[in-house]
Parts: structure tokens; sequence; C-alpha cells
């Protein structure tokens, strides 16, 4: 059943109490006002009430209606001819006593209500009634003494009392004239005769305006202000905040809307305009790019200090971004056209990262080679890409292209490490020797003798190599002439890994043990045990030395020292893989997981793993600071974030993964992914896979 609605004409201060935003006091606020002006036209009027303002009465609108205000019923008595005898009440009950009652009380009204305007406000509770009740209007007339030239304001009844009859003071003749219609104005020699009716409606208006002339303002501050204000100075700060708290509660919501109006204007000043170029730049530095670009859109010359080329540069600075990265050694730069080169630099950057993130996976090239033999090493530098097979041959493509740009033959085994440096190529191989190639020319510059055993492992560090064979033994070569430096023994089993930084050679062995060497006195300066299993993948970043093990664990050891700092536990079997970075190491294992480590504290940071994980051995990584890329023998290869370990999405997803599809080897560059897949049961045609996720020109808006 619907609620009853409240008549605010007939309303109790109970009843105005329930309703939304009214309390007691607003509530008998309202009964006085209705009481001063005899009752309200309408439901909007209850916004005039002080204290109530429209939002209040639109809010409790639904529950509200008003009554049409009662007047008081006029008596129309019968009028005889002529008016009593003077003196004497006339057949109508109206006297001169009761006319002079009645002006004396509407004057009395009126003294108490003239303000400082001179405006006076008339109520219907002080409306003139005669003695039998009847309402009465003014009506101007001349006195009746022939001295006197001055008009005094007679009552006469409005709805056709002594209609055609003027009245005047006692002692005067009354005079008869024509009766007129009920309810009719009398007009004489021009002057206007009002009704009470009329005179409430005007005095009303001319209340509203007083009380709107009445609003504090500057030139008419409230009663006390400066005292009050006086004694807010003189407070403390926990004072000021103590009464500021307690004005906010006694405020209604239109209040508090209005000093957040004013507040708020105070905290919103640009004061990068205010500062120096300098300055203001200095504190732009702070933000990071996503707001800068936000801060462009301020205004123009926020936009012009947000685009400053020096600002962008620091930014690319801390990202590592340079147009090395971004458009690749061996490609021609593209102009820069924009007034901010840097700030496009990172754009185009920025776009790439989306690309490998989100963009639509591009159609792979696939590069054909090798047949069915499988591919065991791979390189890729610039726009080439060197693959090696256990076919006896190299083959270099071009990355643009797809093109087999020349297959390099001369090994008589098969192909088992490499190194490339520009359009230098270094191969070891089955057959005991090294071979030095111009990828330029497909020719062998030189073919390096001296291991009695495979060549399983090499690391190149400008024009040295350092080569580990499966004979125990390492070689120290000069790629430039072809001759052997130095030779590195100590080993007893073959050596599966080697790392060499220009001035120490670290090696691991399937002897269990990690050596670290002096090349140029040929020393073995430490011999790190700790290993259970055989060492089989090695980093070092000239400080830190990191060792995968097939006892499961990893260990770093100080390369000064010779001792191990930590030992990483984690991974179930062998760890094929490892990559270090900037104190960050990433690591692959047998057992299909894929760890991120810091290697100063020993602490395990993500295992990318979950329902997404690959679902065997991982075979080969890469990683930078956003992403990790990870293949594996299940046939795909998928990309993880570094900092979540988030799986992020598959790159390649081999259609005969899980059935023989194995991809062996994967090679990044800041725009392209290069896999080499196939199948040891022939399930896959052996190939490479290139994936371009470069930014398209044709779509750039930078």
């Amino acid at each position: 059943m619907a609620s009853k609605k409240i008549d605010i004409n007939k309303a109790s201060v109970e009843d105005f109490e329930k309703l939304n935003g009214i309390g007691l006091r607003k509530a008998k606020a309202i009964i006085k006002y209705r009481k001063s002006f005899g009752g309200f036209s309408a439901v909007k009027d209850l916004s005039s009430v002080p204290g109530v303002g429209d939002c209040i009465v639109e809010q409790s609108r639904t529950q509200l209606t008003c009554s049409t205000r009662k007047r008081k019923a006029v008596r129309t008595p019968k009028v005889k001819d002529n008016v009593e005898s003077k003196g004497q009440p006339s057949s109508s009950g109206l006297s001169a006593r009761s006319i002079r009652h009645n002006l004396r009380a509407l004057s009395k009204s009126a003294e108490e209500h003239v303000d400082d305007g001179n405006s006076i406000v008339s109520h219907d509770d002080h409306m003139p009634e005669d003695e039998s009740g009847d309402e009465v209007m003014f009506r101007e007339e001349d006195r009746g003494s022939s001295n006197a030239q001055h008009k005094s304001r007679i009552p006469i009844p409005v709805n056709g009392l002594f209609s055609g009859h003027v009245l005047k003071r006692k002692g005067h003749v009354v005079k008869e004239e024509p009766d007129s219609s009920p309810g009719k104005k009398f007009c004489r020699d021009g002057d206007y005769q009002s009704t009470f009716v009329n005179l409430q409606k005007s005095s009303r208006q001319n209340l509203i305006a007083t009380q709107r002339m009445r609003i504090p303002s500057k030139e008419h501050p409230p009663d006390k202000l400066a005292e009050w204000l006086q004694i807010f100075q003189n407070w403390g700060n926990a004072e000021r905040l103590m009464a500021l708290d307690e004005l906010i509660t006694l405020c209604d919501p239109t209040q508090v809307r209005h000093m957040m109006q004013v507040i708020e204007p105070q905290f919103q000043r640009d004061f990068i305009s205010l500062l120096p170029k300098e300055l203001a730049l200095y504190v732009l530095s702070f933000l990071e790019p996503k707001s800068l670009l936000k801060a462009a859109q301020t205004c123009r010359y926020w936009r012009v200090l947000a685009e400053d080329n020096l600002l962008w540069r620091e930014k690319c600075r801390e990202e590592s971004i340079d147009d090395n990265l971004v458009y690749g050694s061996n490609r021609l730069r593209r102009r820069h056209t924009s007034r901010c080169p840097w700030k496009s630099l990172y754009m185009r950057q920025h776009q790439i990262e989306l690309n490998w993130r989100t963009g639509e996976i591009p159609g792979p090239k696939l590069l054909k080679g090798h047949d069915d033999h499988v591919i065991t090493c791979l390189e890729f530098c610039g726009t080439r890409i060197v693959s090696g097979s256990d076919d006896n041959t190299l083959k270099v493509w071009s990355a643009i292209t797809g093109k087999c740009l020349r297959t390099l033959v001369g090994h008589t085994g098969g192909v088992w490490s490499s190194q490339m440096s520009n359009s230098v190529v270094i191969s070891g191989s089955t057959d005991r020797t090294l071979k030095v190639w111009n990828a330029d020319t497909g020719q062998c510059i030189h073919t390096l003798y001296g291991h009695s055993s495979t060549v399983r492992c090499m690391h190149l560090h400008r024009n040295v190599v350092v080569s580990g064979s499966r004979d125990a033994t390492l070689r120290v070569w000069d790629i430039d002439s072809g001759a052997c430096l130095h030779v590195l023994m100590g080993h007893v089993a073959a050596v599966r890994c080697v790392q060499y930084d220009g001035r120490r050679v670290v090696s691991g062995a399937y002897d269990y043990m990690v050596k670290v060497w002096d090349p140029e006195t040929e020393t073995c300066l430490h011999t790190l045990q700790g290993h259970t299993n055989r060492v089989y993948s090695l980093q070092f970043d000239g400080i830190h030395i990191v060792s995968g093990s097939l006892d499961t664990s990893i260990r770093v050891w100080d390369v000064e020292a010779g001792n191990c700092l930590h030992t990483l536990i984690g991974h179930q079997s062998l760890t094929s893989g490892l990559e270090l970075k900037d104190n960050i190491l990433v690591s692959g294992n047998a057992d299909s997981t894929v760890k991120v480590w810091d290697i100063t504290t020993g602490q395990c940071l993500q295992t990318l793993q979950g329902p997404n994980k690959h679902s065997s051995a991982v075979t080969c990584l890469q990683f930078n600071k956003k992403f990790v890329i990870t293949s594996s023998d299940d046939g795909t290869v998928k990309i993880w974030d570094l900092k979540t370990g988030d799986f992020i999405r598959n790159l390649v997803a081999l259609d005969s993964g899980g059935s023989g599809g194995v991809v062996w080897r994967v090679r990044c560059s800041n725009t392209k992914l290069v896999c080499a897949v196939g199948s040891r049961n022939g399930t896959e045609e052996t190939k490479l896979h290139v994936l371009d996720f470069d930014v398209d020109e044709k779509k750039c808006l930078y």
C-alpha cells in the first residue's frame, strides 16, 4: 500500500521530522513560517523556509502534497436602504467604533512589520475584520469638512457589504450611492481601490524581497561575525581543526558543496607554469612516460615541456633504448622528422613491446634446409641467421627475405657448436676442428687444428675464441691469424661448457668440476667443487659464476675468492639452459619449469609454470628486461612476463607438438624471433621459423 502523503499546510512538527534532511529545528522553522504566511501555495514554497533548500524539497517531493489554503468565509448581510442614525450601529453590525478599531489594528500590525526599507508585511492573521467577521477593503474619501483637504482610508467590506455606500467618520454625512455588483472595485478621481487579497500578495513579495536583501554579504555581514573570526584566529592549529570538524558536521549538503567549490580551486594552481623551465623539466623528469603523455594534454605550455627532447632522452636511457636496439645495427636509420626524436624512439619501442605482448602474431617465414637432420646450433646477428646441423654444414640466411644466402661446406663431421660476430662465423665439429668463415662470401678463412676429439663448446670475445672439447682440454685461438695461443689442461672428463670475458676463462665438465683459468699463464686459479654430477651449463659476468648441473642444483660462485655464495634449489632435473643479466638469472630445466632468480640473495623471484606451462623439457630460453621466451620438446615457444611470472601467450605451437615435433633452439632480437624446429621421428620437417614483431611503417603514427 502506498504511504500517505504529508500535507504541508496541515502537517505537524512530528510529520515534518519524518522527512529526509529535516530535523526538529527545521520542522519548527517550517511551522513558524506557515503560521506567518497563513499557509503554503505549493510544495516548492518549502524552499523559501530558511535552512530548507531545493535539494531537500526535491528529495521529499514524492511524499508531500499541498492542499488549497482556506480563507475565512465572507458573510454578505442584507443592507438596508439607509444607515442607522449617527452613533448607532448599522443593520450590518458595522459601527464607526468598529471601523476605528480595525484601523488601529491595521496600523499597529503595519508598524510591527516595517523594516529598514519601510516595507509593510501583512499576514492573513492580521487582516482586519468587522465585528461580524467580514473582510474589509480600504477606500479613500474626503473627511467631509470643507476645510479638510486630506483623505482618510476607510475600511469597506470586500464582498459587497455596504455596496453603494460611502462610510465616513463619526459626525459626517453618509451619502447613499447606487448599488454595484458584489466584489467590484471602486474608483474615484483616479484613485486605486485595493483589497486585502492584493495587499497580502504584495506584502508576501515584499517579505521575500526583504529576506533576499538580508542575505549576508561582505557589505552586510551577520552579527558577531568579526567576533567569531577573531576567536578562531586566536586558536591554535589543533583547536582550529576541531572547530572545522564540528562545523562541517553541522552543515547541510548544499553548504558542504559550497565549501568544496571554494576550496578546490586553491589546490588547482598551475605551479609548473610558474616555475623556471629548468625546474619545471626537473619536476617532470620524475614522471613515468605514460604520465608525461597525459601531462602533454593539459595545456599548450605543458605540451612543450612534456615533449622536450632531452627529457625523453633520459627516459630512453633509463630503459636502455637506443637506435641500435630499435632499428637494428645494420639497418638504415629512419630519419626523425619529429621535433622530439627521442620521444619517437621511445614510442616506437613501446609499440614493439605491445606487438610481442598482444599484437597479432605475424605469419612466420619458413626457412627450409638441412633436410631431416637436427639443427644443433643457431646464431642470429643483425640481418643474418646461421644454422649448424649434424649434416656437416652451416647455412647463412637472410632474416629479412628468408632466403638461404649460402651454405658453408667443409667440415667432415657434424657441427655441434658455433659463435658469430658481425660477418665472422666460427664452427666446431665432430671432426675435431674449428673453422673460421666469412659469412658474406661463404669462404673458410682458417681451419684450426689441435683438439683430439669433438669440439663441443666455444665462446668468442672480440678476436679470441676459447674452445672446449671431449678431449678434456681447452684451447685459446686467435681468429685473425688462426694460431693457437694457449692450451688449458686440468679437467679429467669432457668439457661441456665454457665462458670467456677477455680476462678469465671458466669451464664446466663432466668431471663435476668448474674451473677458473688465467689464459695468459695457462694456470688454473680455482677449482670449484660442490656439484655431485655433470656440469652442463655456465654463465659468467666477470664477478659471479653460475653453474647448472645434472644434480638438479644451480650454484653461484665468487670468481675471485672461488667460494660458493648460494646453492639454488628448486628444479627437479637437469638444468640445460641458463641466462644471466644484471644479477637476474633465468634457468630452464628438463622438469618443464623455468625459474627466475636473484643471484645476489639466492632468492627465487618467479617460477614460470601453471596451467600454461610447458609439458616437456625446456630446450632453450632468452630474456630481456620485460619478457622471457622459452622453447620446449612439446613443440611450443612461450612468452612470459619477467616481473610477474605470468604467462602471456604461445608464439609458436607446432601441429606435431606432443607427437614428436620439437623446438630445438630459439634466438631473439628486439623485433624478431628465430626458432629451429624439427623432429626425431620424421613428424616435423626441419626448418627455421622467423617471426617479425617490428612496427608497420605504414601504420606508424608518431
